[in-house]
């Protein structure tokens, strides 16, 4: 629980797949030897994802008030980005329902994984040379444009028809070893956002995204999960509560 936990926390929003490196971290610990306890583990890894979403709660706490006040009429700019929050999630929780059990069935072993990584560090490179060329100016940057007389956004004031891009790119993510993260920033950057607001974003929209997969899974794999017990439940959630933060932070 503690390594899962670990490898959870470390890898939720950093720009590699957690679901994938807890797949291949599961088999090498021999845990997906059998059907009943493999199920069990896939259910786990998708429960201490709770533990990210802590995380970002208590580090954007400033971001997720201004939601909440928001929602009260309160705060125009934070009810906004609520608005946009949703409707970037809505894709994934729509496919994530339709396509839970074929994913399951058919992506959630190590080879399927290894081929997504390896896949997703040639895009992570690609994006890195296009993000250098794009926003490699400061001074441009400073001014709001970037190469190419391109014009950048923040995440308040982004508009309810950039958010489903976002949204799209997330839903490739599903496969495991695809990284969410990678796919959200790099759509953020895509409709205009600088990366580092790129990244909050898809930090924020883990909250949703990943709070939507604890529940589904939580409902749908309830006793499996309890099969467990609840001192690794809790432990995992804890230990990729304090790793998430390090790695958001770091």
């Amino acid at each position: 629980a503690i390594i899962l936990g670990l490898v959870e926390g470390i890898t939720e929003y950093l720009p590699v797949s957690s679901t994938g490196h807890l797949i291949i971290t599961s088999s090498l610990l021999g845990l997906d030897r059998d059907a009943a306890t493999k199920s069990a583990v896939d259910a786990f890894n998708i429960v201490i994802q709770g533990g990210a979403i802590l995380a970002v709660i208590g580090l954007y706490r400033v971001r997720v008030w201004s939601m909440i006040q928001g929602l009260l009429g309160r705060d125009v700019l934070g009810r906004k980005l609520f608005l946009n929050l949703v409707v970037a999630f809505l894709p994934a929780a729509v496919f994530g329902v339709l396509l839970d059990d074929l994913i399951e069935a058919f992506l959630f072993k190590p080879w399927p994984v290894i081929i997504a990584l390896a896949l997703g560090g040639l895009l992570l490179i690609g994006m890195k040379r296009w993000q250098d060329r794009v926003f490699a100016s400061a001074e441009n940057e400073e001014e709001g444009q970037g190469g190419g007389g391109r014009t950048f956004t923040d995440i308040e004031h982004l508009s309810w028809k950039q958010a489903p891009v976002v949204g799209l790119l997330q839903c490739v993510a599903m496969t495991p070893g695809t990284n969410r993260s990678m796919m959200t920033i790099v759509g953020g950057m895509f409709i205009g956002l600088r990366p580092k607001q790129a990244a909050e974003f898809s930090f924020l929209l883990g909250l949703p995204t990943l709070g939507g997969a604890c529940v589904y899974k939580s409902l749908k794999s309830g006793d499996e999960i309890a099969s467990l017990g609840a001192v690794p439940i809790l432990l995992g959630i804890a230990v990729a509560t304090v790793s998430a933060a390090f790695a958001v932070k770091w």
